[in-house]
């Protein structure tokens, strides 16, 4: 693909259609099975992992029309500015140049490498704070989609009854849901919010597919999964967020570095938290306990139903108890 193919149309609708099926929660059930001995962590071997079987909420059955429809708001991040005279500008006919022209711009060598890893962990992902310092990360994914709208009321109380700062990564789908709520997290000072994706895919160049879920399918598709988000959070928050976690956390190393080119991060974890809001309570407070200073959580804020908020709300005191506190990724830098 040449440098002219990886530029993003401003004026492009990002349907957000039946591509982007995600099971029941809206996120992936990542496997239980802890090959390292510790409750919450992921094995380090990719391969040896099975998860478990995904029910899609993403596809669209018989008179279900909403899953491939774009909705108002995200048309609003993508519409032609407005002439002061009204109507939308001609930026042709008045001699300003093309919406095209302001898109990122990406290395063309990227369009054609080819990716040797895929995975939670490739080259340039962050799973860790670089700090020594006693802290630890929270990070909670909103995922959107069906189920996946969910908001856990609960849980973001117990945050802010107990002061703990959190790191929130939505989804444009789940800020469509939830534009209310999604302002009233954006004015919240505890909380800082992250780029989880416009249809929640894995990053790929190549189409690859995780947990049943379909990846981007070149470099610009993933400037579209990340673009039509990063402009939904700029819009709401006045600010560019400065992290961005794939759907399903998977990718490969070139669309990783396609979306460092953008300007963000890409973060993960080294501790799983809730298992794609799948865990007990109790197995939430277990996998939470095996924090360390520099740690990062990967837990959900919308599966309200789960055990995320009672597991959370547990976890707080006895990680607090152990001398660790709590902050946001955008507080240090990353590892």
């Amino acid at each position: 693909m040449g440098h002219d193919g990886l530029r993003v149309d401003r004026r492009r609708f990002l349907t957000l259609g039946v591509t982007a099926a995600l099971v029941a929660t809206g996120c992936s059930r990542w496997g239980r099975d802890d090959h390292s001995g510790a409750v919450g962590q992921r094995p380090a071997d990719e391969a040896s992992r099975t998860p478990d079987a995904a029910e899609s909420d993403g596809a669209a059955g018989p008179g279900d029309t909403d899953a491939d429809e774009p909705s108002a708001d995200l048309d609003d991040a993508h519409r032609e500015p407005a002439d002061p005279e009204g109507g939308t500008r001609d930026t042709e006919a008045d001699g300003s140049s093309d919406p095209a022209d302001d898109a990122p711009q990406i290395d063309p060598e990227l369009a054609d490498a080819q990716p040797q890893e895929w995975g939670e962990r490739v080259t340039g992902v962050r799973t860790r704070l670089a700090t020594d310092e006693p802290k630890v990360a929270l990070t909670f994914d909103a995922c959107g989609g069906g189920a996946g709208d969910g908001y856990d009321a609960a849980l973001i109380e117990h945050l802010r009854d107990a002061a703990v700062p959190a790191t929130l990564f939505l989804n444009a789908r789940w800020i469509e849901a939830n534009r209310t709520i999604a302002r009233d997290l954006a004015r919240d000072g505890r909380f800082e919010l992250a780029n989880h994706g416009t249809e929640h895919r894995p990053i790929s160049v190549t189409g690859r597919e995780a947990y049943g879920i379909a990846g981007t399918t070149s470099a610009s598709g993933v400037v579209d999964e990340v673009m039509g988000c990063q402009r939904l959070l700029t819009d709401l928050t006045g600010t560019a967020p400065r992290h961005f976690r794939a759907g399903t956390a998977y990718g490969d190393e070139v669309a990783v570095a396609v979306v460092r080119q953008l300007g963000l991060e890409v973060v993960n974890f080294d501790v799983l938290g809730d298992a794609g809001a799948t865990f007990s309570a109790a197995e939430v407070e277990r996998a939470l306990l095996d924090c360390r200073p520099g740690s990062i959580a990967l837990l959900h804020m919308n599966a309200p139903g789960g055990g995320t908020a009672a597991g959370v709300a547990a976890a707080i005191g006895r990680l607090r108890e152990r001398g660790l506190t709590f902050t946001t990724l955008g507080d240090h830098d990353l590892t």
